[in-house]
């Protein structure tokens, strides 16, 4: 009798991309989310695609990662919005890469971030110890409030007293604790009360037993290395080191950098994880870039093909255009990245609030055309179908599942 209720089960299961393997370790719950942003869509064959969907089934997919975990609603890099994230049925999961004043490896999306994503400055011992103390606005000189709080100020024993807490601050404040009262209004502060911070390590364990794969982000350190005796080198090498400490296979990792450099030594000095070694494109910031203009592209689609790089994850933004019917279309970056046989990962979905003002800068390269909430199920079918990546970082996967399982994208296995 067992037996054939996994067969049925499994036959349930094989238009969602399951083989042989039943998918277990979940039960993915994507929540309501998606069926707002569908019902905002404009009437069209997309939207009746999804619609048609409704029921599910819906399962975990590779193509859904969690940026930061699930960090719409839930304090980013805390053990809550990973588990969240997982849930929501996102294959993989990140968790961005920094260290302490010992040298230990934790999750947080910046070195110098705790001001605004930790209470570290309501705990007056280790406020005293942060890189810039808190400082009042002062209306009447045009000053904001500010603060700078590093996990180098500190070390790990101290760093996992602190809770998390959605990321943002009140540059108006007077006191530390108006400081910590900044949340967007897009966002929620009703499961912030108590985010529990991760070493690198315990996210590693989490990510085993959640059952889904690891996108960790070297952070650029925001001190002068090397630190405390520890290089660039040194710190690249130790974040793969903990994955092969811990049994993790190299095939269930991705890691990421901005920094060319760290890729590229992860290409020539690790080799099992040199295939899904991913460089993250953050040229835009450069003088002149262009997504249109292949000469401002330094280096080139082959240059860094011929240094190794298989994948490239660039912000949403620089792999749309609009065309001359004012279709959401790919950009000359993306096609020319796919022409030079590169893997595109797009980042970050979720994370502009409301669409109905044209999306801030995930969007900017499509503004004219943005008008909804409804819009970001446009923007992910033209990346899945026309970009052709093979992910969409999201702070809510929930939406990028939700797309994936209606279009029987493989399972996550």
């Amino acid at each position: 009798m067992l037996d054939k209720i996994i067969l049925v089960a499994c036959f349930i299961f094989i238009i969602t991309g399951c083989s042989n393997t039943l998918i277990k370790k979940q039960n993915t719950q994507l929540g309501t989310r998606p069926y707002y942003l569908i019902n905002d869509m404009d009437a069209g064959d997309l939207k009746a695609q999804l619609e048609s969907c409704s029921e599910g089934p819906f399962y975990r997919t590779d193509f859904s990662i969690g940026h930061r975990g699930a960090s719409m609603q839930y304090p980013e890099h805390t053990k809550e919005a990973y588990t969240a994230a997982a849930r929501m049925g996102a294959g993989v999961v990140e968790c961005d890469v920094t260290f302490t004043n010992d040298n230990e490896l934790v999750c947080r999306h910046s070195q110098c971030d705790l001001h605004t994503t930790t209470n570290i400055l309501a705990i007056p011992k280790l406020a005293a110890k942060c890189s810039e103390p808190f400082i009042p606005a002062d209306a009447k000189n045009a000053v904001t409030a500010s603060a700078k709080c590093c996990t180098s100020d500190i070390s790990l024993s101290e760093f996992l007293t602190l809770k998390g807490k959605m990321d943002g601050a009140n540059m108006q404040a007077t006191t530390a604790k108006q400081y910590m009262q900044g949340t967007p209004n897009w966002r929620t502060d009703l499961y912030a009360t108590n985010g529990t911070l991760m070493t690198h390590k315990q996210s590693i364990a989490l990510f085993k037993a959640l059952g889904v794969k690891m996108t960790p982000e070297l952070k650029s350190p925001e001190v002068s290395m090397p630190f405390k005796s520890m290089t660039q080198e040194q710190y690249a090498q130790k974040m793969l080191d903990e994955y092969m400490q811990m049994g993790i296979p190299a095939s269930r990792v991705y890691p990421q950098s901005f920094n060319l450099d760290d890729v590229k030594y992860w290409i020539n000095n690790n080799p099992d994880f040199a295939d899904q070694s991913v460089y993250l494109d953050g040229r835009d910031s450069d003088a002149g870039f262009d997504p249109s203009n292949p000469q401002t592209w330094q280096p080139s689609m082959d240059e860094l093909v011929t240094n190794g790089v298989k994948i490239l994850a660039p912000p949403i933004w620089m792999m749309l255009k609009i065309d001359k019917e004012s279709n959401i279309v790919p950009s000359q970056y993306a096609i020319a990245a796919k022409a030079a046989g590169l893997e595109l990962i797009a980042w970050s979905l979720e994370r502009s609030g409301p669409l109905n003002q044209g999306g801030g800068y995930y969007y900017q390269s499509i503004a004219d055309v943005i008008n909804n909430d409804g819009d970001m199920m446009k923007v992910v079918d033209v990346l899945a179908q026309d970009v052709g990546v093979m992910a969409i970082f999201s702070d809510w996967p929930a939406t990028v599942s939700y797309y994936a399982s209606c279009n029987k994208m493989p399972a996550s296995l």
